[in-house]
């Protein structure tokens, strides 16, 4: 099988869309928030048939893990009340489309964060969606201020009832930040690289793998400038007498491939060891054109993974294995299945 670890639905009906500005418009106003309108199955089917469905298809992938809009998560939107509105809202359509598409889609939830709340708040509507609805992990944003970085960061004690959860449903979290309110940093173009990178130097700071030894996490983007840079932290992880990066972060910490040239690819896999590594795409996501080099979509990322050359153990590592290895409850999924 060839899973794709990160896919959102960028393409959600419109009344969906709508919903969310009549729920900020109401908070704004001081008036009732409005409840979700009625989106059809009809209408999940055209978004998705025509969308993520069609590319998988075509680029010969068999399922996605599926998440809602990332960029629209916009936590830093409306207060605690909202937010867990909006986000039940989000996953209940996931859980729409997965049931819609059971083959190909499998689901990874939003939380319902906000700044200044505590991350105890979003444990129920995690347990809901692992327990209630099915899903296989989360998306946790370590800055829902949306770029003034009011958090603590990951490695504080704050964070630990959470990942305690984690731990006990045995479920993975992408480390994913969402729309930015801070004009000095584009959403996609540099927070979420940002983040990315500033996620992975806070785990090499602190001692959270200690305290949580099967805690596990996905850093998306290609892991953002760390391949790029390694050489600089397992300097700074010598500087700041921490452990040496494969036992001290890399049993924990995994990379996708959502990185949008051959280069950027070739780089990602001769840095980081082959069990850290699945593949992503973000399809359809942040970058959607067509690459004027290559004639190709910038995010069709199977083209550059296939061009590595690896051998079938490594490509089933890639493509598979550790995607069911860090995704326990889709192993599971996949066994009942009978694959």
């Amino acid at each position: 099988m060839i899973i794709d670890c990160h896919g959102h639905y960028t393409t959600a009906p419109a009344p969906h869309q709508s919903y969310r500005e009549a729920q900020l418009a109401a908070f704004d106003a001081d008036l009732p928030l409005p409840r979700p309108g009625a989106i059809s199955d009809d209408e999940i089917r055209e978004s998705v048939e025509l969308n993520q469905l069609r590319l998988l298809r075509e680029r010969a992938a068999d399922m996605t893990i599926f998440s809602p809009r990332a960029s629209a998560m916009a936590h830093h939107l409306g207060d605690e009340r909202v937010s867990q509105q909006w986000t039940a809202a989000c996953n209940d359509l996931i859980k729409r489309v997965v049931d819609l598409y059971p083959e190909y889609f499998v689901g990874v939830c939003q939380l319902p964060q906000s700044p200044d709340v505590p991350i105890e708040n979003s444990i129920a509507e995690l347990e809901r969606c692992i327990n209630d609805l099915g899903f296989i992990g989360c998306n946790l944003n370590p800055d829902p201020s949306g770029g003034h970085w009011t958090s603590k960061p990951l490695t504080d004690k704050s964070w630990y009832p959470f990942f305690e959860k984690m731990t006990e449903l045995n479920v993975p979290a992408m480390i994913h930040v969402s729309s930015s309110c801070n004009t000095n940093f584009h959403a996609t173009g540099a927070h979420y690289i940002n983040a990315d990178t500033t996620a992975f130097m806070q785990f090499i700071q602190g001692d959270l793998f200690t305290d949580f030894p099967n805690l596990r996490f996905i850093i998306p983007h290609g892991g953002g400038a760390v391949p790029y840079h390694w050489g600089r932290y397992r300097g700074l992880a010598d500087m700041l007498n921490r452990p040496p990066l494969p036992e001290h972060v890399m049993k924990n910490v995994f990379f996708d491939t959502c990185v949008y040239h051959q280069p950027g690819i070739d780089l990602l896999f001769q840095v980081i060891d082959i069990d850290n590594i699945l593949f992503g795409s973000e399809m359809v996501g942040a970058v959607r054109g067509i690459d004027p080099e290559t004639g190709q979509y910038f995010d069709d990322t199977k083209r550059y993974v296939d061009a590595l050359g690896l051998c079938d153990e490594d490509l089933y590592k890639v493509y598979e294995g550790n995607a069911r290895r860090i995704f326990p409850r889709l192993d599971t999924i996949l066994k009942e299945r009978g694959k």
